[in-house]
C-alpha cells in the first residue's frame, strides 16, 4: 500500500488487503488520544510486518443518534482523513454508521466485519472506545476475544494534560471560549478548517483589508472574535503557507448577519474566490465588538494585525500535518 487508500462499505472484498493492524475509532479530530491509538497500531504493524490503517465511523454516530441536536465537529470527514493520511497510516477503513450499523451486534462487528471482511490480525483500541448495539462492545471484549481469534489487541488509557483528559468534548468547549492554545495542545497541532473562498459584500477592501470569505458549517461552535491565523493554498502538488488575521462572527458593526470567517491575508494580492484554503488557528486575540466609527474599527484592525504578525512569528511552523488521499 504505497499511497493512502480509502477502503469503504462498497469496496470490493477482493481489493481490501488482508492480514492488516487496525487503530479503531471515531477519530473526531485526530487528537493527541487519538494518536495514541494510532502509534500503537502503527508499532503493531511494524513488528508483524503489516500495513496499519485507521478504522472509523461516517457519519459521526452521534448524528445517527441524535439527528436534530447541533454537532459540532472539530473535522469533517475529509479533513479526518487527511489528518489521518499525515500521521504514517497507509489508510482507512471507513464505515458507514448507519441503522444496519447501528443494530449489527459487538460479537457480529468483530466476527463479521473485522475477520471476515477485513481479516485484521491486530487492534488497536482507546480504554472508552465501544462499538456494537447497544455498545455492549469494549476494549475488554476485544482483549477476550483475542486468543481465539488469533489477533493481537493493544488498549491504550487515557492521555492526559496537566491532570486532564484530552478528549474531543473538552476540545469543543476550549474552541467555543476562545482558548486555541488548550486546544492546540490537546490536538497535538492548531486545529484547522477547510472552506471555499466565496463572494461577500466587498466591506474589507474598502477598509484596506482586503479578505478571503469563509462560510463555515452552522454547527461551528468556534468562539466570535479574532485569531491570528496559518493558511495552507493548495496549487498542485505544491502548498503555499500564508499567514494572516481572521475575524469570525456577525460583524455587529455592519449587519449582525449570519456567521462567518473573514481572513486577511498578510503581504497577498491575488483572486482567490472559489479555491479552497486550509485554515489553521493559531491564537486568539479578542473578542467581536461593536465600534461606532469605521475609522475605530480600522484602528483597532491595524492593532489586531500586529497582535497576530506577533503570534504567529512566535509560532513559525506551526500547522497540522496534513497527508494526500489515494
Amino acid at each position: 500500500m504505497s499511497v493512502f487508500t480509502v477502503i469503504r462499505d462498497t469496496t470490493p472484498i477482493a481489493e481490501i488487503p488482508r492480514g492488516t493492524v487496525v487503530a479503531m475509532g471515531n477519530f473526531d479530530g485526530v487528537h493527541r488520544g487519538h494518536r495514541a491509538v494510532i502509534a500503537a497500531a502503527l508499532e503493531m504493524g511494524r513488528a508483524q510486518g503489516r500495513p496499519a490503517l485507521a478504522l472509523t465511523f461516517e457519519p459521526h454516530p452521534r448524528r445517527f443518534f441524535s439527528p436534530n441536536t447541533p454537532q459540532f465537529r472539530l473535522s469533517d470527514e475529509t479533513a479526518k482523513l487527511r489528518l489521518l493520511a499525515g500521521t504514517g497510516l497507509s489508510g482507512a477503513v471507513v464505515m458507514t454508521f448507519d441503522k444496519a450499523r447501528a443494530e449489527t451486534g459487538a460479537q457480529d462487528f468483530i466476527y463479521q466485519d473485522l475477520i471476515g471482511r477485513l481479516g485484521v490480525r491486530g487492534i488497536a483500541v482507546g480504554y472508552d472506545f465501544h462499538f456494537g448495539k447497544g455498545r455492549v462492545g469494549s476494549p475488554s471484549l476485544l482483549v477476550k476475544e483475542a486468543p481465539q481469534l488469533g489477533i493481537e489487541v493493544d488498549v491504550q488509557p487515557h492521555v492526559d494534560i496537566d491532570d486532564r483528559p484530552v478528549s474531543s468534548s473538552a476540545i469543543r468547549i476550549a474552541l467555543a471560549e476562545g482558548q486555541i492554545d488548550e486546544a492546540t495542545a490537546m490536538l497535538g497541532a492548531p486545529w484547522f478548517i477547510p472552506g471555499e473562498v466565496v463572494h461577500g459584500e466587498k466591506r474589507g477592501r474598502e477598509l484596506g483589508y482586503p479578505t478571503a470569505n469563509i462560510r463555515l458549517d452552522n454547527n461551528c461552535a468556534l468562539k466570535h472574535g479574532i485569531y491570528a491565523v496559518r493558511v495552507g493554498r493548495r496549487q498542485g502538488e505544491r502548498e503555499a503557507r500564508l499567514d494572516g488575521v481572521a475575524s469570525f462572527g456577525r460583524r455587529p458593526t455592519f449587519d449582525n448577519g449570519v456567521p462567518l470567517l473573514e481572513v486577511f491575508l498578510f503581504d497577498f494580492k491575488g483572486d482567490l474566490y472559489g479555491e479552497t484554503l486550509d485554515v489553521a488557528f493559531i491564537g486568539f486575540i479578542r473578542e467581536e465588538l461593536k465600534f461606532d466609527s469605521i475609522e475605530a474599527l480600522i484602528r483597532q484592525m491595524d492593532d489586531d494585525s500586529l497582535h497576530a504578525r506577533e503570534q504567529l512569528a512566535a509560532a513559525p511552523d506551526a500547522f497540522p500535518k496534513l497527508g494526500k488521499l489515494g
